[in-house]
């Protein structure tokens, strides 16, 4: 399995598992412990697996919770998505900056977002489906919503009009959003 932080990030971890194909079709490791822990320094207790399906150019996001923060592992199983996190953690020194990937269903690939980054994606294929896998429970009441196209974070989603949703049109702007003032806990 290959591995490593995000370019620009201390702790984002992109994540490429070695396929094993054949005349039967193929195997891949999608979630090591050991090899998890290796790259991330946490040992993730899953407490909920979720799954989502998505139109070419749907947006959804940029999502995150202040009383009951959640870290994910994300991956698309069918079709790609731009995946965009943005770290509000006010004593990070990546404080306010973006990081995005492509996550692929051809490839396997995977993300490591730990706690106090907002969470979004971009559908770039019909049928997308996403998985996120949390360690945290849902909590409506405590979730926030960053406005996807914020002048000061200017994200490059590659799509001047996506598909949203009512909720998402009316995120706050990074500047009025509420932030965590400490590095989380994983």
């Amino acid at each position: 399995m290959q591995s490593g932080l995000l370019k620009g990030s201390h702790d984002l971890v992109y994540f490429e598992p070695k396929l094993y194909e054949d005349n039967r079709g193929y195997f891949f490791e999608r979630f090591n412990k050991e090899a998890f822990f290796k790259n991330t320094g946490s040992n993730l207790q899953l407490f909920q697996s979720n799954e989502s399906c998505s139109k070419k150019n749907e947006l959804r996001g940029l999502h995150y919770q202040l009383n009951k923060p959640q870290a994910k592992l994300v991956t698309v199983l069918q079709g790609i998505a731009l995946d965009i996190v943005v770290d509000l953690r006010t004593n990070s020194s990546t404080f306010g900056q973006w990081f995005s990937i492509r996550l692929d269903s051809s490839l396997k690939n995977s993300l490591w977002i730990p706690r106090g980054y907002a969470h979004g994606f971009l559908s770039l294929s019909n049928n997308m489906i996403f998985s996120y896998m949390v360690d945290n429970s849902y909590d409506p009441a405590s979730e926030q919503t960053l406005i996807w196209n914020d002048s000061s974070l200017k994200i490059d989603w590659g799509i001047e009009d996506p598909i949203i949703s009512s909720k998402d049109a009316i995120g706050l702007t990074f500047n009025k959003a509420k932030k965590f003032d400490t590095l989380l806990a994983q």
